[in-house]
């Protein structure tokens, strides 16, 4: 039977908006829990499952230094247990707000790890800033959604518009070492989409593992 266990680290997502997109904030945990015992080494499979544990769209035009009171403010109301991090849009004037961020959290356990979307096929690591191909973003919180391993309550109030961010997300295969993703329309939001992408990827990019190739069920 599988036991859970207490969250062991929280990712809180930000999605700066600009003049016609709003700010969205996103927390995933990643939660580990033990499971069987492995048929042939009889060890314990450790297993992860990443709840959502909340969703929230900032009102549009809102300063930036108030965003950022914002976010200390939900930093402050985490639990006292695990590790957390907080991963922020870096791409424009988000560069910006992370100086603003690193200034108000600096007495706070709060790593910060500020993330510019590219078009590329590589995410990688420059100076302590991630260049992050939107597709991989996209890719892994669609993935973790269709094997049901990420969860978001229905009762949430913004797990509507969430779905209907990700429906007007589409997929476009140009060849076969380049995929696109972006809005249907230009009119459509991506924000919370992005702020809960950006919080799965370092929750599941990051995740311990043994030594060999194994794959685990993360739900």
């Amino acid at each position: 039977m599988t036991t859970k266990k207490r969250a062991e680290s929280f990712h809180i997502g930000v999605d700066l908006g600009q003049s016609r997109d709003p700010t969205a904030v996103a927390v995933v945990a990643r939660r580990e829990m033990e499971g069987a015992r492995d048929a042939a080494t009889w060890e314990w499979i450790v297993e992860y499952e990443y709840p959502v544990m909340g969703l929230r769209r900032l009102p549009l035009g809102m300063p930036y230094p108030k965003i950022v009171a914002e976010i200390e403010a939900l930093i402050q109301r985490l639990p006292d247990y695990g590790t957390r991090e907080l991963i922020v849009d870096a791409t424009g004037v988000g560069a910006a707000v992370v100086d603003l961020l690193r200034e108000q959290l600096r007495n706070l356990p709060v790593p910060i790890v500020p993330v510019i979307f590219t078009g590329g096929d590589t995410a990688r690591c420059e100076n302590g800033v991630w260049r992050v191909p939107k597709k991989d973003l996209v890719h892994a919180l669609l993935v973790t959604f269709q094997e049901d391993r990420l969860r978001m309550p229905e009762s949430h109030e913004l797990a509507g518009r969430l779905i209907g961010e990700l429906k007007n997300m589409a997929i476009k295969i140009g060849n076969q070492e380049h995929v696109g993703y972006e809005a249907w329309r230009e009119n459509e939001h991506d924000d919370m989409v992005f702020a809960l992408a950006m919080a799965a990827w370092r929750a599941r990019k990051f995740v311990p593992r043994p030594l060999g190739e194994r794959r685990r069920l993360l739900w």
